[in-house]
Formats: structure tokens, sequence, C-alpha cells
């Protein structure tokens, strides 16, 4: 899935920004990621109610291997009858916006001063 189709698909919902990441896209709604293409599938943010929902709707949640262990970030694939539906995509923005809206910020990594020896 390209920049493209993102923008295509969720032309229902409001104007998406993407951004490059590693081997995918961000998805950014008024600054906030909101979803994730990875190997070309998209994933929406998702809290535990929105990923219920997302799971009775047939979406897997986005896991990756680290170290031997499978890993998940909080996103859940858009449902294969969203794809061909854009208002239920829109929906789905939607909730994976207020789920983005109330994470809270990530503080910025900040440089501890060395420690002084004596």
């Amino acid at each position: 899935m390209d920049a493209e189709t993102v923008e295509d698909l969720l032309a229902s919902f409001d104007p998406v920004r993407l951004k490059r990441m590693f081997s995918g896209l961000g998805v950014f709604a008024d600054g906030l990621m909101i979803a994730i293409v990875i190997d070309g599938t998209l994933y929406f943010k998702a809290d535990d109610a929105l990923a219920e929902s997302l799971a009775e709707q047939g979406s897997a949640p986005f896991t990756y291997d680290r170290r031997g262990r499978q890993v998940a970030l909080g996103y859940w694939s858009a449902p294969e009858a969203a794809l061909d539906d854009g208002e239920e995509l829109a929906r789905i923005a939607r909730a994976a916006l207020a789920v983005a809206r109330r994470a809270p910020a990530r503080k910025a990594r900040t440089k501890r001063p060395a420690a002084a020896t004596n």
C-alpha cells in the first residue's frame, strides 16, 4: 500500500500527513500519529475498546519479533470490509485520533550530565 492509496482510502476522514518511517509509513492527523503502514497493511492506533471492536471485525494486532519475543505496539489492522467503505474507515480513523489524543505525550529524551569523578 503506497502513500497515494492511503490518502485515497482516508479521503472521507480528513487530510492526513504521511511520513516515511522505518520500512513503512506513519499516518498523522492533527500532528498525532494515528496509523502506520507496514508491509502493505494499514494499522490504526487502538486502545482496549477500539482493539476489541477491530478484533470482532477480523483485524489483527501489529506485532514484530524482538529477541525471540513477539512485541505488540497497540496498532490493529484495518478490517478488510472497511477498506471498501470510506465512511467506515473514516469512523475508525476518528476513533484512532481520539486514542492518540488521550495517549500521554512522550517526553523528549535528554542527555544526563556525566557523573563527576573525584
